[in-house]
């Protein structure tokens, strides 16, 4: 069972288990001002438990399911260290670090609350197209060169969280996937020449 699998399995265990607990989404949800009032830091990773619906949690599990075994091969294959233990450390950083503009923006807004592991699952995609921006990535089965999806994902979450006109959580989209590309970069700052190799076609 590889590393992915297990934290599928315990996210969706705990969704689950809110779809019927209110209370546990209320005590673990994110909320800024919670965290920055009464200290309760736990909630920076703990709502990445937590989805809204069936909908909201398979989505965000395919999307995990999908492109996490090629991350993890890429961090074997560039980064030092067991790769499985840094792709656990990536997830979940990724979950509160996605959220800290949020945290920013709404750290007196007692009434903003925010779940879902949206933000690490866009890490973990914007991490694969940091290793390979070619890769055709299937949009609605429709095929797209990973850069040019991940160029109009990251003008379309900004334009949307200008906007703040649904309930999505476009903030942290953003800022999840360029921690996504930041990440192995911190590691292995030559990742970033690679890139725009590949980018521009410079072998």
């Amino acid at each position: 069972m590889t590393v992915a699998i297990i934290i599928i399995i315990a996210i969706s265990a705990i969704s689950i288990a809110g779809f019927s607990q209110n209370e546990l989404i209320y005590k673990y949800q994110f909320n800024a001002w919670q965290i920055k009032h009464r200290k309760e830091y736990i909630r920076l990773i703990s709502h990445g438990f937590f989805h809204a619906d069936w909908m909201h949690l398979l989505i965000n599990m395919f999307v995990l399911y999908s492109f996490s075994d090629a991350v993890i091969y890429y961090f074997a294959q560039s980064l030092p260290g067991n790769p499985n233990l840094l792709f656990i450390v990536f997830f979940f950083s990724a979950i509160a670090v996605s959220s800290l503009y949020s945290f920013v923006k709404e750290k007196d807004n007692y009434n903003y609350n925010a779940i879902g592991a949206s933000g690490a699952v866009s890490a973990v995609v914007f991490a694969s197209i940091l290793y390979d921006p070619y890769a055709t990535i299937y949009l609605y089965f429709i095929p797209v060169p990973g850069v040019v999806l991940g160029i109009g994902y990251l003008v379309y979450s900004r334009i949307m969280s200008k906007k703040n006109i649904d309930n999505i959580g476009h903030d942290a989209h953003f800022w999840g996937a360029v921690y996504g590309m930041v990440f192995p970069i911190i590691f292995e700052p030559r990742l970033l020449i690679d890139f725009f190799q590949q980018i521009f076609f410079l072998y």
